[in-house]
């Protein structure tokens, strides 16, 4: 044999190798060129679904596979040469069903979802933070007669709503009005579009504290029975692996973690081709360590979006976060962390943050869901983590309506406040915005699950004939934009109520009112200032109208710790007024899920 053939036949065996390995990993490569896709190694890809968890806790790193093999990252490498598994190809097409019931579903808001962060707080004797309990959380936790008199063949089909409605501690004449949330679209026909998810997971110190402790506390330790009960840790581990299950096989999904830094535990893949059950004991052996560096958490994950998933037009993209929410390294002001998960709604990519214990800091979080296509859950127990990851998923994952402008004009009424909304600038002039809105299910005697926003009117010194004209205008998810009127008119000054549905929302929103006023009562020290959040006959029960600065020298910028309960004697009076209004309207309103609003007042009143 001459040295030619020698050559030749040496760089074939190393060829023959480096195939072998790149067989064996699962993967093969794809060049692109201005043909399209080409495959490279197509006949190497052996069946079955593969173990593609990258993340090494003991050396605190994540190195893809592929990586050590050729120098190339299995998460699609570049726009001109990308890594992908056989079944990656775009010729897949798949769907879910949320149910085969045929009625029609809601809308809700975005942002905040739930205030079970105020509820927990509240029962295991701790001060809540006025940002833990938000006007569109407390109507998710609620059904809503929404005023619909028609059926319409809209996308959105806002139904109106009017009361007057007597303050219950001033005795004056209040004026308002609902936006009901209506769609035209049958539980049975909803269908969620394909998902590229990331998880990211908080993998700090603080997520080894219990779901009723305060980490920053540092006192955990010391409460014995705490130790019988699992981990904010554990409980996100369990928690991500319910979101996996209601994953589909044509879904994608990767995982990254933080703590310090930012590690890359899997890929972006399909679930057809993934080792569910191996990725899942993978997850359930995380453990916490170290500070929390959301930024780099969040821009890593937001790296595996490259061209190629983002002009899949089969696919929503969404980022999950599982955190505590209290940021101390990287970036760590809200409004610079903002601007990364607004940064990405532009590029369609929508965020998720699941909130996770009682030091849960609603105030960092609350500031990055005020954007288009963001939500966030407040969770604090198990039972939570299920009903939100498991029986809510499709909707939690599923904007459909973005950028709602109510253009609302009157010669007789102007908008004094807006309650529910998703949108921090909640009015301009008379334009109410709502960022995005989600599906939510709707129950045939009850109605729509957060299903209104609430408007409070004030009567002009000049007011001629009561008519407001209503123009509104929004998008769907390929931004076509659509428009509506209507005209309504109230004929009378009595007090009256459309329906239970605006009623109920009354209702909350002066409950609401009053727990966000006594908070910042009760936590200031400067009498003057705690004067303006008191309640008594002749302000009735008035907005809760803080400033930032006033909620930071309260809590402090990020991390969160906690303060004893306590209620003074001002407020423990102001309670009680407030509970016999609740249990009057529960019986008006015909909803026992009132109850639990009574049950934290009780609490409150016995303190």
């Amino acid at each position: 044999m001459n040295k030619n053939v020698k050559i030749i036949v040496i760089i074939a065996v190393i060829i023959v190798i480096i195939f072998a390995a790149i067989a064996g990993t699962g993967i093969y490569l794809v060049i692109k060129n201005e043909n399209g896709i080409v495959k490279i190694g197509n006949n190497l890809i052996p069946k079955g679904k593969k173990d593609d968890w990258v993340y090494d806790a003991k050396h605190k790193s994540s190195t893809d596979v592929f990586n050590k093999i050729s120098g190339f990252s299995s998460n699609y490498a570049s726009n001109n040469s990308v890594m992908l598994t056989e079944s990656e190809m775009p010729d897949m097409m798949s769907v879910s069903s949320k149910s085969s019931s045929e009625s029609t579903l809601g809308y809700s808001v975005g942002g905040s979802k739930n205030i079970e962060n105020f509820r927990k707080n509240i029962e295991n004797g701790y001060f809540p933070i006025s940002t833990d309990i938000t006007y569109n959380g407390l109507f998710y936790d609620y059904y809503f007669n929404t005023g619909k008199t028609k059926e319409s063949t809209e996308l959105f089909s806002p139904s109106y709503s009017l009361a007057i409605s007597k303050d219950p501690i001033s005795q004056k004449n209040e004026y308002y009005m609902t936006v009901g949330l209506n769609s035209n679209i049958k539980e049975s026909d909803f269908k969620r579009k394909k998902q590229n998810i990331m998880i990211v997971l908080d993998i700090s110190g603080s997520m080894g504290s219990s779901l009723k402790s305060y980490y920053y506390d540092g006192n955990e330790e010391k409460d014995t029975e705490e130790k019988e009960i699992k981990s904010k840790m554990k409980l996100a581990n369990e928690a991500v692996n319910l979101m996996i299950d209601e994953l589909k096989e044509d879904d994608r999904f990767g995982i990254v973690l933080f703590d310090d830094n930012s590690y890359l535990a899997k890929p972006i893949n399909l679930v057809k081709d993934t080792d569910i059950d191996k990725i899942k004991n993978h997850v359930l052996e995380i453990k916490e360590d170290g500070g929390t560096n959301f930024e780099a958490g969040y821009t890593k994950a937001t790296e595996c979006f490259n061209k190629e998933l983002l002009n899949d037009e089969e696919y929503d993209n969404r980022i999950i976060v599982i955190t505590d929410a209290m940021p101390n390294l990287g970036k760590t002001n809200k409004s610079e962390l903002s601007k990364y998960v607004r940064d990405n709604a532009e590029k369609n990519i929508y965020t998720t943050f699941i909130g996770v214990g009682v030091d849960f800091n609603t105030e960092v979080i609350e500031d990055l869901s005020d954007v288009k296509g963001a939500n966030y859950y407040s969770i604090s127990s198990s039972k939570q983590f299920k009903k939100v990851l498991s029986e809510d998923f499709d909707y939690m994952v599923t904007p459909l309506v973005f950028d709602l402008n109510l253009n609302f004009k009157s010669d007789s009424y102007e908008i004094a406040e807006v309650y529910g909304t998703d949108s921090k600038d909640k009015t301009n002039g008379n334009i109410i915005h709502v960022n995005t809105l989600f599906p939510s299910s709707t129950d045939s005697e009850s109605g729509s699950k957060g299903g209104v926003i609430l408007l409070k009117l004030k009567k002009k010194e000049n007011q001629s004939d009561g008519i407001i004209n209503l123009d509104v205008s929004y998008k769907d998810t390929s931004e076509k934009k659509y428009t509506n009127s209507e005209k309504i008119q109230f004929t009378n000054d009595d007090e009256f109520y459309a329906n239970t549905g605006i009623r109920k929302s009354i209702v909350l929103v002066r409950y609401a009112n009053c727990l966000k006023n006594w908070i910042l009562y009760e936590r200031k020290e400067d009498r003057e200032i705690k004067e303006k959040f008191i309640i008594n006959e002749q302000t009735g029960i008035t907005d809760c109208i803080y400033t930032k600065n006033e909620i930071y020298r309260i809590l402090g910028e990020n991390e969160r710790v906690s303060t004893k309960l306590t209620v003074g004697n001002e407020y423990k009076e102001i309670f009680r007024k407030i509970k016999s209004y609740i249990e009057k309207e529960k019986d008006a309103v015909n909803d026992d899920t009132l109850k639990q609003e009574v049950e934290i007042l009780n609490k409150l009143i016995n303190k």
